[in-house]
């Protein structure tokens, strides 16, 4: 019994994104309604800087497998630093409802922070969108589907507001569930083939459409935001290829895009929240690019 409930403990915490120091930074505005779905309240914080008038938004998606974790979960808090308001966000997780109601919610969240800019004292003329993990793929996702109709949803009451967004960070991300598997290491696939089977209702090959519609490589075309991957060469949770796949459809469109591998790293950790990796997340927010 006490191997199980060590093995069960070591598989939540590989769910979990890790945390730094940045947890000092306090949320702004805490538990904003911003929809509601059934019995579900869905619900936002909101972490401002101090000395930055109408800061740029950055949306957060945290990871968890898309069955775990929460928007407590903010490894990026340093950003506010660097003049960024950033809204992290809840989303239904997949024991809850399955895909793409997770989308749909996020979605929702981007059109609330629209219409509620004025109260917030945020820039939504550009948004960004950042997540980790199952973050980092539902925010490249919904990245790449601005107004397509199957994932745009209708939660929320502010469904004449644009859930577009300008930019995207995806931190160690999938981007295609029609491949993934047969990329993964044996412990990829002890963690992905349940969590796949909660989010989609089934394994891929027994959802084709489904996986389809949930993978950002199937979605990109010449009108997509420039995106920013971030992901460790040594993971063994996310393989590697699954960035090396949605880079590749980037470049094949001509679209603006930055592969940003750290080496040695597996699946997070401190090499993608230290100063060093955020402040080079904020150059390429700030500007579009990086410098090397």
């Amino acid at each position: 019994m006490r191997t199980h409930v060590i093995a069960s403990l070591c598989l939540l915490a590989s769910f979990a994104d890790p945390l730094t120091e940045t947890m000092a930074i306090e949320p702004t505005y805490s538990d904003i309604e911003y929809a509601v779905v059934g019995k579900h309240r869905l619900r936002l914080d909101i972490y401002q800087p101090t000395a930055t008038q109408k800061p740029p938004l950055i949306v957060w998606v945290h990871g968890g497998a898309w069955r775990a974790g929460s928007r407590n979960s903010v490894p990026i808090r340093e950003l506010v630093g660097h003049g960024f308001t950033i809204a992290s966000v809840d989303y239904r997780l997949s024991p809850v409802a399955k895909f793409p109601a997770q989308v749909h919610d996020i979605k929702a969240a981007i059109r609330f922070l629209r219409a509620n800019a004025e109260e917030y004292k945020f820039d939504t003329r550009e948004i960004f969108i950042a997540g980790a993990s199952a973050g980092g793929h539902l925010a490249a996702l919904v990245g790449v589907t601005n107004g397509v109709k199957e994932l745009e949803g209708n939660v929320g009451e502010h469904l004449g507001e644009s859930s577009d967004v300008q930019r995207i960070v995806s931190f160690y991300g999938a981007s295609n569930l029609q491949t993934i598997l047969s990329q993964s290491t044996p412990h990829g696939l002890s963690v992905r083939k349940p969590a796949l089977d909660l989010l989609l209702g089934g394994q891929p090959d027994a959802e084709p459409e489904r996986a389809r519609l949930a993978s950002p490589v199937a979605h990109v075309d010449r009108t997509d935001p420039p995106l920013l991957l971030i992901h460790g060469d040594q993971d063994p949770q996310m393989p590697i290829n699954q960035a090396h796949e949605l880079h590749g459809r980037y470049k094949a469109f001509g679209l603006p895009v930055q592969f940003e591998v750290v080496h040695g790293a597996a699946h997070g950790g401190r090499g993608f929240y230290e100063s060093e990796m955020l402040n080079r997340v904020a150059e390429y927010l700030k500007t579009g690019t990086l410098t090397h």
